[in-house]
């Protein structure tokens, strides 16, 4: 298994460093920082403009490839520029990945859990009304755009919120502002406002794992295995626990790293619905300025972010399939 993550630990680096390289390249390429500066009033000169941006790193006289050496000399030393506004990209990225580190790890944890139980409950009952309930609600929630997903659980959130003739649901913001109390009721409050996001976030992955679940579960169902198993005696469910569910489970790691990816892109959307300050509402407002650092730094978290679930992806598979453990 060392060995395994030692092998897994480098590709994904070289991976890593490959896929920083086109982030930084396409943003180079896509995004105008130049803009942002000539659109104010009054309008800076051509020479303020190109120092302010040589300043930045981002020499627009300078070929790509030495602009990229010049960001990943100091990204290495733990600097990852500043902005178009002038502020740290570190102290931004430091602020905001906590934010979305909580909304991902708690929407992919809570969505993965109860869609891998959803698939195995569906499959036991195949045909009837609960797999074909469960089969309308994966594909009502994979029909709908993650962003009108979160605007309809947003005005769920209202409407109960109406009825009640108070607010029972949050469903804007971090945190309460201006709240007092100690850090029991900081937390509690924090809490609060994370239901409805990662709701959002689950749901999408719910859908997902659920029906991929369904689908190894009933490849397991019809195995020689478990057939055997149920002629020793053992019952359907108790055959399934034992010696079925773990190696259903081995199909859907190799989704979990893909499917890692589809929920990040969603949580860019439910970041800018429900106002959380996170990495993916950065990520839209630093492309709509044309700010290359602060989109780079996005980019490459992204891309980390996967990468990573890709090696957890890789360990799960080893640690459920003894066959690969011996390869």
């Amino acid at each position: 298994m060392s060995r395994a993550l030692a092998k897994g630990l480098v590709n994904s680096l070289a991976l890593l460093v490959v896929s920083t390289f086109l982030c930084y390249w396409i943003s180079s390429v896509a995004l105008d920082p130049r803009a942002y500066y000539e659109d104010r009033t009054p309008r800076p000169s051509a020479a303020v403009v190109n120092a302010q941006l040589t300043a930045l790193g981002l020499d627009p006289g300078m070929p790509v490839t030495d602009r990229f050496a010049h960001w990943a000399r100091r990204a290495l030393h733990g600097d990852l520029g500043r902005t178009l506004d002038g502020t740290s990209v570190n102290a931004e990225f430091g602020r905001r990945v906590g934010v979305t580190a909580r909304l991902l790890v708690a929407g992919t944890v809570v969505g993965t859990v109860l869609g891998v139980l959803a698939g195995v409950w569906a499959a036991t009952r195949r045909g009837r009304l609960p797999d074909r309930a469960l089969t309308l609600f994966s594909f009502a929630v994979l029909s709908v755009p993650p962003f009108v997903l979160g605007l309809l659980l947003q005005t769920g959130a209202l409407s109960v919120n109406d009825a009640a003739g108070r607010t029972v649901i949050r469903y804007t913001g971090e945190s309460t502002p201006g709240l007092k109390g100690g850090p029991l009721t900081q937390v509690g409050d924090s809490a609060v406002h994370l239901v409805l996001p990662t709701l959002s976030v689950a749901l999408g992955a719910i859908a997902m794992y659920s029906r991929y679940q369904r689908g190894s579960t009933l490849d397991v169902l019809g195995s020689d295995h478990l057939r055997t198993a149920h002629a020793k005696g053992l019952t359907p469910g108790r055959a399934l626990l034992r010696h079925g569910l773990r190696t259903s489970l081995i199909p859907l790691t190799a989704f979990f790293s893909f499917g890692f990816l589809t929920l990040f892109t969603g949580a860019v959307f439910t970041e800018k619905i429900y106002g959380w300050h996170g990495m993916g509402s950065w990520f839209v407002e630093s492309v709509q300025k044309g700010d290359v650092n602060a989109a780079v730094a996005v980019e490459v978290f992204s891309a980390a972010l996967v990468l990573l679930a890709g090696l957890v992806a890789e360990l799960l598979h080893r640690a459920l399939d003894p066959r690969v453990r011996r390869a």
